[in-house]
């Protein structure tokens, strides 16, 4: 098994990071390749960050005979189109050239291609469609290779959908009933990297596996509501009573989300999220069962396996509370910047010329103080630059602080205590310096 050198596309993302690892414990050799890594994912000499997405053909194909790999394993995949994502570069293009490269490499390597299950009649999001597309390039190339529909991927860790899936199960909140009927087939991404390894163990001219497509999933029907039951087992709350949200409220989420990705944010509701959700999950895995004799797991043996720790449960519950966190600290610099330069103009400059501020000074220092808390709250709206705006906001919180005690300490005991809750403002802002992690 060993002499088999695997590359794994996408190593730092759900399925390929476990599939990474999972492969590696088999006893492969794994070359896993990322965009970027965070220091957690960066395991072993073999995870390499690199602009993988921005590789022409011939850089991809000197990559494949570098490591002289076997098996070429993708999975790159992006939601919906925004600021560094784009369906049509990643699901088409991308694959088009990575087929060119595979057949200029010199080398005999099988690819595995991760993409999504249903049909082309039901496709109608961007997402769906350029999938479909990479996977009619794969069949027309001749190259050997194997299309891996996955289901709803249960994982340990969660991320997207699976993350929003978990933070309802935490809450006694349903999606509409619609939604909540829709057929929603899973499989363990076990399973997922178990198919990876028996594909890689075959020989490249194994007529059965030459170019396969298969759905990978349990066989059992089961629909959305099924599988946030299962989680909710999981967590404790399945006795609770629960609320249905409204199909308006779903929508309004929808394009919220849809703000944010512009933004540079990845909220798991998002327009694309919402339509795939109705489309629902479902495929008929009989054919990857008989090839490789692999039983599926089901949702009940796969989340029974991985009760929720107390890790899971403050994610979970945290998960849905983090956009409120970093929308209310938008608003909050916005607003706050906004009305001391064009509500309370005045007032604001007269606390600096109160306390013998020089008069030159008074108009430059409000105006630039208060264009200084509006720049914060751009900062943090902004995902590429949010971190920075939490510890501006932390570091400007902290000053006023100091400056108030020197200039105005009374306002430290006046009876709305304006300033003693700056201090909770603070830590706000580094709870959500700590939960901008997405893997």
């Amino acid at each position: 098994m060993s002499e088999r050198i695997i590359l794994v596309l996408g190593a730092s993302g759900l399925i390929g990071r476990f599939v990474t690892d999972d492969l590696r414990a088999r006893g492969f050799r794994v070359v896993g390749v990322a965009r970027s890594l965070s220091p957690a994912q960066r395991m072993s000499a073999l995870d390499i960050e690199l602009p993988v997405l921005s590789l022409d053909a011939a850089a991809l194909a000197g990559l494949l005979r570098e490591h002289e790999v076997d098996v070429a394993v993708n999975c790159l995949g992006v939601l919906q189109d925004g600021p560094g994502s784009d369906t049509n570069a990643v699901h088409r293009d991308f694959v088009a050239r990575l087929l060119q490269a595979i057949g200029d490499s010199g080398r005999a390597i099988r690819l595995v291609h991760i993409s999504i299950p249903g049909t082309v009649e039901a496709d109608r999001t961007a997402f769906a469609m350029t999938k479909r597309e990479a996977e009619r390039l794969i069949a027309a190339s001749g190259i050997p290779h194997a299309i891996l529909r996955p289901g709803f991927v249960v994982a340990p860790s969660a991320y997207g959908g699976s993350a929003m899936l978990r933070a309802l199960a935490a809450f006694p909140l349903d999606l509409p009933p619609a939604e909540m009927a829709t057929p929603f087939q899973s499989v363990a991404v076990e399973d997922i990297a178990a198919t990876i390894a028996w594909l890689a163990v075959r020989d490249i001219d194994d007529v059965i596996v030459k170019a396969v497509s298969w759905d990978l999933m349990q066989a059992e029907p089961i629909a959305m509501a099924g599988v946030i039951k299962q989680f909710r087992f999981a967590f404790g709350t399945a006795g609770w009573p629960r609320i249905a949200m409204p199909s308006l409220m779903l929508g309004l989420g929808a394009k919220i989300g849809d703000f944010a990705n512009t933004l540079g944010w990845m909220p798991p509701m998002r327009s694309t999220a919402i339509a795939e959700l109705r489309r629902g999950v479902t495929g008929d895995p009989s054919a990857w069962i008989a090839a490789t004799g692999i039983t599926p797991k089901t949702l009940a043996e796969t989340i029974g396996r991985h009760p929720a720790t107390i890790q899971d449960k403050w994610f979970a519950r945290l998960f849905l509370i983090k956009a409120l966190i970093l929308a209310s600290l938008v608003a909050f610099w916005l607003v706050s910047g906004f009305i001391a330069l064009f509500v309370s103009y005045r007032a604001a400059a007269g606390i600096l010329s109160a306390h013998n501020f020089p008069p030159a000074l008074v108009d430059p220092v409000t105006v630039g103080t208060s264009l200084m808390d509006m720049s914060i709250g751009v900062l943090i709206a902004f995902r590429r630059t949010a971190a920075i705006g939490l510890v501006a906001g932390i570091a400007v919180s902290l000053g006023y602080m100091f400056g108030a005690a020197i200039l105005t300490p009374y306002l430290w005991i006046e009876p709305l205590g304006a300033l003693v809750k700056t201090g909770p403002a603070i830590v706000l802002m580094l709870v959500a310096l700590l939960m901008l992690d997405n893997r």
